[in-house]
């Protein structure tokens, strides 16, 4: 069981240090491209998709863009702050992995909807790419939800101590109980 621990975190190590790489090198080169990367109109159909479902005039598609780039920019910090969190973890501990979900999770959103303006066009390069990130992503989700799954049964203990702490007439929506 402990070889396969440790192979599940070596591939969520990897594929996260690939969304920090590929990620971030593409969010930046948007943002500091003066038109947000819609100079590149290949990898930049799916914002012009959005921006026809939407209306969005051309200040609104570089407002969208700006935020996709913005969006991976996060990601990638997102992945490389888990890729620190795993090494901090070989000294001190157990990684979490709750954050690092969170962006793959952005990391799927944006790959489905990448992936619909490339299919319409016929270009097999982006939905490749969409489809090998998103791939990547699901895979990592389901590693990360694997991992946690083999949590010890002391914070599963610890849990079911707190339920069984709270006053049973307090309302479920009660901050203070």
């Amino acid at each position: 069981m402990r070889k396969l621990s440790g192979a599940t975190s070596v591939i969520i190590v990897g594929i996260a240090f690939y969304f920090a790489l590929a990620w971030g090198a593409h969010g930046l080169r948007v943002l500091a491209s003066p038109s947000y990367g819609l100079d590149d109109v290949w990898r930049a159909q799916y914002i012009f998709a959005i921006g026809r479902v939407f209306g969005l005039t051309p200040l609104g598609l570089i407002k969208l863009a700006a935020f996709f780039g913005t969006v991976k920019l996060a990601v990638a910090a997102v992945c490389a702050v888990h890729i620190l969190d795993r090494l901090r973890a070989l000294l001190f501990g157990k990684a979490d992995v709750e954050i690092l979900e969170g962006g793959l999770i952005l990391v799927v959103l944006i790959s489905i909807v990448a992936v619909g303006p490339a299919v319409w066009s016929h270009n097999a390069e982006l939905v490749r790419e969409a489809t090998i990130e998103f791939t990547l992503a699901a895979i990592a989700c389901a590693l990360c939800l694997t991992e946690r799954g083999r949590a010890p049964q002391a914070d599963k203990a610890a849990v079911a101590t707190e339920l069984a702490a709270t006053a049973h007439a307090a309302p479920w929506y009660s901050p203070f109980r």
